[in-house]
């Protein structure tokens, strides 16, 4: 097995070719005392140079303010805080509050667009929203309708906003955007609908289309050369997503991109994932549904894609590829690499070469998956990268009408959106994870513009023969592929982790509790519980000396659809309403910012002295 040689080196936080990429979003990302960007920093590890609060004092912590959002249903990503001004996102109808963080909290501007309420039937899954992003002064927000909107940051006034997709055919977003450079890059969810999925670059300045990448259908469209465009160190060829689809289903055949964006400035390659092929029905689909469930690296100046890797060809389960992609810089085998790991929906953790998507590990990150056996990691095999079915657990092979039983993962995956966090100083991955498995029967079902077009009827429960609970938190090394410790939890993990330079990993349940964890170990050194289940992602910040922790809770989500949305029957919630019944037992509705600090007055430690940046990284937000 391939080893990590070299415990100190350091990830790739990407501040060091501001020629690249937006000089204010690097600008800002590399203010630890700032927390500049969804993720933290462009290469998505969520990690905080911050030690203030540490492994020896965060059982201390108290809460310091709260403040309710005044929206219900699930609240997912995180504020931002740049100054002394903090901006608060809410799900739909996706409104904004900039907060004076010099002055209690006080409300400077509200932001509350006016969208049409019919957008929440076409909604997959909630109607949840991953968050604002930040570039040139700008507040950009990704609404639900597909209105992309950027605001003056001082004073919320809208600069400029433009249609990104048509709600009236099961277009809708409920992803953050990605600034880069003098653009904006956008995705679109919709993949129960029969969705075509792209991304799309914008002009920053004014909103005006730039580049558009579909995910599936003629190479032009797709933008991807034949020759140059690789999956797995080869050429892709001409119509290569035309050929695996049967006639013109790839029009209507998903592929969207409504997870996290990643970038390294150094390579100028943005970094994402496509959902599932529609529909859940794999008969009706002949054919390996390329670019379905696709790893994507493209230029971000032409938006040319320069390598794919499908995970999962011809998906039979609803394993989305959308989670995010890790940029770190380690040793393999004594030698450094740019690597890219995923936590894919499928149950198998990934880890490529960034530069040239060489596939360098792909492992189970939960005992239970068992649709598959593993993937084939010989370069000379025909089947080489493609996972192994197993026969028992393919709806495919099964038929339509047929019950399958007992698949592991569930369709919402063994990682759904909620993000992982990597620390350089462990050189570990901290990931919030599923412990579910299924029933899954696929039937057939026509395609009408603006209406479901799932086609499956699925039940979800506890892994079985396990710790009886629906989730795990784990600690992951990324070069040996192994887990390196687990944390049991009573339902799924369904917040974005955090780690820190304090040597502590934080994370939210969806009973409602906020977590510390020591970041060697895994022990507890914390919990608090907030009024509602957390299914937003941690982060940290300083203002006045003193380092503060947020989060937002408002329990929803695919795994709470069943509360956000009053459903009742166990198989509404594409199956998740019976799997997660008992959870109204423990939390209820209520969208609320708790942040926490340390007692006592500020520590000259909370903003690390400044260091100058090496060859490729500086500092996360």
């Amino acid at each position: 097995m391939k080893r990590l040689l070299n415990s100190t080196v350091a990830v790739l936080l990407l501040t060091g070719a501001a020629g690249y990429a937006n000089d204010s979003v690097l600008a800002e990302t590399a203010k630890p005392e700032q927390w500049a960007i969804q993720m933290g920093n462009y290469a998505n590890t969520r990690y905080s140079e911050l030690d203030q609060i540490n492994r020896d004092n965060v059982g201390d912590l108290r809460v310091a303010w709260t403040f309710s959002t005044g929206v219900l249903r699930g609240h997912e990503g995180g504020p931002l805080v740049i100054g002394d001004v903090m901006y608060v996102h809410t799900p739909f109808p996706n409104n904004i509050f900039a907060l004076d963080l010099a002055n209690d909290g006080k409300i400077l501007w509200r932001y509350e667009p006016q969208q049409d309420p019919e957008v929440i039937a076409v909604m997959c899954c909630d109607t949840v929203y991953r968050g604002v992003a930040y570039a040139d002064g700008l507040i950009l927000s990704h609404q639900a309708d597909t209105t992309l909107v950027a605001l003056d940051a001082k004073t919320g006034e809208v600069k400029w906003q433009v249609k990104t997709g048509d709600p009236a055919i099961g277009e809708t977003n409920t992803a953050t955007v990605l600034p880069v450079k003098d653009k904006v890059i956008v995705g679109v969810s919709g993949g129960e609908y029969g969705v075509r999925g792209r991304v799309t670059a914008y002009s920053l300045a004014d909103g005006k289309e730039l580049w558009k990448a579909y995910s599936t259908g003629p190479d032009e469209e797709m933008l991807v050369d034949p020759e140059k465009t690789t999956h797995l160190g080869k050429p892709i060829g001409k119509d290569s997503s035309l050929n695996s689809w049967e006639g013109d289903q790839w029009k209507i055949g998903g592929g969207t991109t409504w997870g996290w964006y990643s970038y390294d400035p150094d390579l100028n390659l943005i970094y994402y994932g496509t959902g599932n092929p529609s529909t859940w029905n794999p008969s009706q689909r002949p054919g390996d549904n390329k670019w379905s469930m696709t790893i994507m690296a493209r230029d971000a100046d032409t938006g040319m894609a320069k390598w794919f890797y499908q995970m999962t060809p011809h998906d039979e389960w609803d394993f989305d590829g959308v989670n995010e992609m890790i940029l770190t810089d380690q040793e393999i085998d004594g030698q450094p690499r740019k690597l890219l790991t995923h936590f894919d929906r499928n149950g198998l953790a990934y880890t490529l070469d960034r530069e040239s998507g060489e596939l360098l590990v792909a492992e189970k990150y939960d005992p239970a998956v068992n649709w598959t056996t593993g993937v084939d990691m010989d370069p000379n095999s025909e089947t080489y990268g493609r996972p192994a079915v197993v026969a028992e657990f393919s709806t495919a092979q099964n038929g339509e009408d047929e019950n399958t039983t007992g698949i592991c993962p569930a369709a919402l995956g063994t990682k759904d959106q909620q993000p992982a966090a990597y620390s350089p100083k462990t050189q570990t991955f901290y990931v919030p994870t599923n412990h579910v498995c299924m029933d899954y029967e696929p039937f057939r079902v026509a395609y009408t513009a603006g209406q479901p077009y799932v086609g499956a009827t699925l039940s979800m429960y506890p892994a079985p023969e396990s710790h009886g609970g629906m989730g795990n938190f784990i600690a992951w090394d990324n070069v040996e592929g192994k887990i390196k410790w687990s944390l049991p939890e009573k339902f799924s993990v369904w917040s974005g982790a955090l780690a820190t330079a304090g040597d502590v990993v934080f994370y939210g349940t969806l009973e409602g509790f906020l977590k510390a964890v020591d970041a060697e170990t895994g022990k507890e050194l914390y919990k608090f519980k907030t009024p509602s289940g957390i299914i937003g992602n941690v982060m940290t910040y300083v203002h006045g000396g003193k380092q503060y922790i947020g989060v937002l809770s408002g329990v929803g989500g695919w795994a709470g659809i069943g509360l956000a949305a009053g459903l009742t029957n166990p198989n509404e919630g594409l199956g998740a309403v019976g799997g997660y019944a008992a959870l109204s037992d423990y939390t209820e509705l209520g969208g609320q910012l708790t942040v926490f600090e340390l007692p006592g007055e500020a520590s000259a430690s909370a903003e690390p002295e400044a260091e100058p940046a090496p060859a490729e990284g500086g500092t996360s937000g």
